[in-house]
């Protein structure tokens, strides 16, 4: 009897912690969507540039899974004035774009996994998780603050997919 009780209270317990998951997953659309983002901008510092901001333009690459549950960020080119913007090399393609939680009524956190780069030499031994936020009304994913990859940092982002892309609770 005391081993029934004890397999009930686990199978409560495991379809309450699946719940739990469940209310905090979301879901990006449109599923299996290819995208890119024309004219994004991204703030970097590393020690190529002494630590001092450099701004470039990116464009990344990529697609939406055909589940929803995540995107893949599949390449990107960096271009702009300053002579570092056509040094960085993107590291470990493709890095995984993950929306979780609401944090306001058209905003969503998320993280880019796998994130990699070198700017003259590696920005960090093992790839690094970013957060970021996704905006449904304008579109737009930025960082909330600056994210570091090692030596480098990621001061701003702002990426604006193109077809538009929704995060759905």
């Amino acid at each position: 009897m005391k081993s029934l009780k004890t397999l009930v209270s686990l199978t409560a317990l495991t379809v309450c912690m699946g719940a739990a998951s469940m209310v905090n997953a979301a879901t990006i659309s449109p599923p299996g969507a290819g995208f890119t983002t024309p004219a994004g901008a991204i703030t970097v510092t590393s020690p190529a540039s002494f630590g001092a901001p450099v701004a470039c333009t990116i464009v990344f690459t990529g697609s939406v899974a055909a589940s929803g549950a995540n995107a893949s960020i599949t390449g990107a080119t960096v271009s702009g004035s300053n002579p570092l913007c056509g040094v960085p090399v993107l590291l470990g393609l493709p890095w995984t774009l993950t929306a979780s939680t609401a944090t306001g009524p058209d905003t969503f956190a998320g993280t880019v996994s796998g994130v990699n780069f070198k700017i003259v030499s590696n920005c960090a031994s093992a790839p690094a998780t970013i957060n970021v936020v996704y905006n449904n009304s304008t579109h737009t994913i930025t960082v909330p603050s600056a994210q570091t990859v090692g030596s480098c940092k990621i001061t701003a982002l702002t990426a604006t997919p193109t077809p538009t892309l929704t995060v759905n609770p």
